[in-house]
């Protein structure tokens, strides 16, 4: 059974306001916007990549950074910041906001989240009204990097299409984390490992099929759209795990059973390790270049460059299938990787999208081209104008 549905209807959400108070390098900032296309220059360092961080934060988790609540907070304040976005979809306008208090004497401050100044749980609630995709300078070494990377790189597709998903993840981490130390306790009785890898196997079925589908179904994506002529190569993607080679072909009840059955079977081997080694912690997400049925980590870095793009731009269109809402889309610098051909191909792409997208550079000649159809925002150190 599918663990997501079909989305009847798309709706097109657009950032009209963008609001940040004590948020990094920004004081005090109230943005206006304009346009679907939107174009942030300005030199290194001057708080491009803060704004996208921003709006990456309307999304569960830690934003496009992976940043602790506290390191968002601009450094000569007071502790604690505000994110705040006026949205248009349609007719309809909502106010979405998030942010964290200073902290008292000491005590943590968890982010509170708002939507119509109305306080919401947390910052899955906005998944009703706006899904954020990214691409960053610090996704470039993907292919080639540990699986870890590739793991958390899929946990965000599955996130942008489940907002539960980042909740099983972060369920089965503690999990995990429980068994690892009753193995190190070498507890005789085996009620209590019995019990949590009962624990354990429920939660990790539930994230490889979170995982299995999302990228099944980005596959197909990308398989419908092969024939178009694009200077942004195809991926072939596929999951790597023992768990998620079982579920294809097995009902998810049998597949929790068996993993019980491995988790038992290994705990000695576990317990030398210090670690679960078998199961979705373990899982990769294999990519290959489509066209030269290459593996992607043995493409040159253009290509790779190239094929991360495309897979984001695909992820994009799933999002917007699967949920009804066509994602906002922050790439951050992005154009300087490309020559001037597949630049403007990028842009034709971006706008086909029909999203929303908010891209950085620091040489604003990149967005040359998209002066009549893109607003064009100057970043200095805590400002940003619309020229």
């Amino acid at each position: 059974m599918s663990l997501f549905s079909e989305a009847p209807l798309i709706r097109r959400p657009k950032v009209r306001r963008l609001v940040l108070s004590d948020f990094r390098s920004y004081a005090s900032l109230d943005l206006a916007v304009e346009g679907d296309m939107i174009a942030l220059t300005g030199e290194n360092g001057a708080g491009k990549t803060n704004i996208l961080e921003a709006l990456s934060l309307l999304t569960p988790g830690r934003g496009l950074r992976r940043a602790d609540l506290a390191d968002c907070a601009r450094e000569a304040g007071a502790g604690g910041w505000v994110v705040s976005v006026e949205l248009e979809d349609d007719d309809h306008r909502v106010q979405l906001g998030t942010g964290r208090e200073a902290a008292e004497s000491g005590l943590p401050q968890s982010r509170k989240c708002r939507i119509d100044r109305a306080p919401v749980g947390s910052a899955r609630a906005f998944a009703d009204h706006v899904r954020v995709v990214w691409l960053t300078p610090s996704m470039d070494g993907l292919f080639t990097g540990p699986a870890g990377d590739r793991r958390r790189f899929l946990d965000r597709l599955v996130l942008a299409v489940d907002p539960e998903h980042g909740a099983r993840v972060s369920a089965l981490e503690k999990a995990l984390r429980n068994r690892n130390r009753l193995l190190e306790d070498h507890f005789s009785e085996t009620v209590w490992l019995d019990a949590a890898e009962h624990e354990i196997a429920e939660i990790a079925v539930a994230v490889a099929a979170a995982r299995s589908e999302t990228v099944s179904r980005l596959a197909g994506l990308i398989q419908e759209g092969r024939s178009k002529e694009t200077p942004f190569p195809w991926a072939d993607l596929a999951l790597a795990g023992e768990l998620e080679a079982m579920l294809p072909d097995h009902p998810a009840l049998e597949v929790e059973d068996r993993y019980r059955d491995i988790l038992r079977a290994n705990r000695a081997r576990d317990a030398a390790a210090g670690r679960t080694l078998i199961g979705p912690q373990a899982a990769d997400l294999i990519v290959k270049h489509g066209p030269k049925n290459a593996d992607a980590a043995r493409s040159s870095t253009g290509e790779q460059k190239a094929l991360l793009v495309g897979l984001v731009l695909a992820h994009a269109r799933l999002v917007a299938s699967m949920t009804g809402i066509v994602p906002l889309v922050l790439l951050d610098e992005i154009a300087a990787h490309f020559d001037p051909l597949r630049r403007t191909a990028l842009y034709d792409n971006l706008a086909e999208l029909g999203a929303q997208v908010w891209m950085t550079g620091a040489d604003a000649s990149a967005f040359a081209e998209l002066a009549e159809r893109a607003t064009l925002i100057h970043v200095t150190p805590g400002h940003a104008v619309a020229l």
